[in-house]
């Protein structure tokens, strides 16, 4: 969810507009995901990088966080929505981590969309970490080295209740992946939209999913 600073810049505003703003793109996308019956939808909020922007910046971001946690659970309820997390969640304040709790717990008998949101996530360090947790194994007696296969990595990743995602939309025009689940992103469709987040609203959505019908998925087949 890519350009929330840009949007304030250009309107002359305080970058924590453009989060404020762009927390109503989440709403507007979450509800269409609801409208199409869509399963499973990854938002990147906030990555391991992001811990390097200024400390008021990050203070206020983790404000926006727990205030939406809290403000959107008769929403995200209304809508039969699950909310999951991933990334290295003991990183976030103590409140944000008690709030997340709230809400989760709130949402649970909800069997609609799972809303998963991605907060102080890398996909490099998800990747080590499962490295980490499959050496253990292996030294402990539980994996033979020669057991390890793509199934068992994907077993060890934050997402592994979760299907890879078919589609990556990309706000802002930026042409990279930002260190995204890049182990499971293997076989996404990637649509880039010139779009900043805030103004990412259902038509822009829509756009991106009419354009992702007209793909051939070939997954290295022909």
């Amino acid at each position: 969810m890519d350009g929330n600073g840009r949007w304030a810049k250009q309107r002359t505003l305080p970058r924590v507009e453009g989060h404020r703003r762009g927390v109503e793109s989440v709403r507007a996308i979450v509800r269409a995901c609801g409208e199409l019956g869509i399963k499973y939808l990854t938002l990147y909020a906030f990555s391991v990088e992001n811990w390097n922007r200024p400390k008021d910046e990050v203070d206020t971001l983790m404000k926006y966080l727990a205030r939406f946690l809290k403000s959107e659970i008769g929403e995200l309820n209304k809508s039969n929505v699950t909310l999951e997390v991933i990334g290295q969640i003991y990183r976030l304040p103590e409140f944000v981590q008690t709030q997340l709790k709230k809400t989760q717990a709130a949402l649970s008998k909800n069997n609609g969309l799972t809303l998963t949101l991605a907060l102080s996530y890398g996909g490099r360090t998800e990747i080590v970490e499962a490295t980490r947790a499959i050496a253990a194994k292996v030294k402990d007696g539980e994996i033979e080295p020669g057991e390890i296969n793509e199934q068992v990595i994907s077993q060890h990743l934050y997402t592994h209740r979760h299907p890879d995602p078919d589609l990556l939309i990309r706000t802002s025009g930026e042409m990279r992946i930002s260190n995204f689940l890049l182990w499971q992103i293997s076989y996404a469709e990637l649509v880039v939209t010139p779009t900043l987040w805030p103004d990412f609203r259902k038509a822009q959505f829509f756009n991106a999913l009419e354009e992702y019908t007209q793909r051939n998925r070939r997954f290295g087949g022909l």
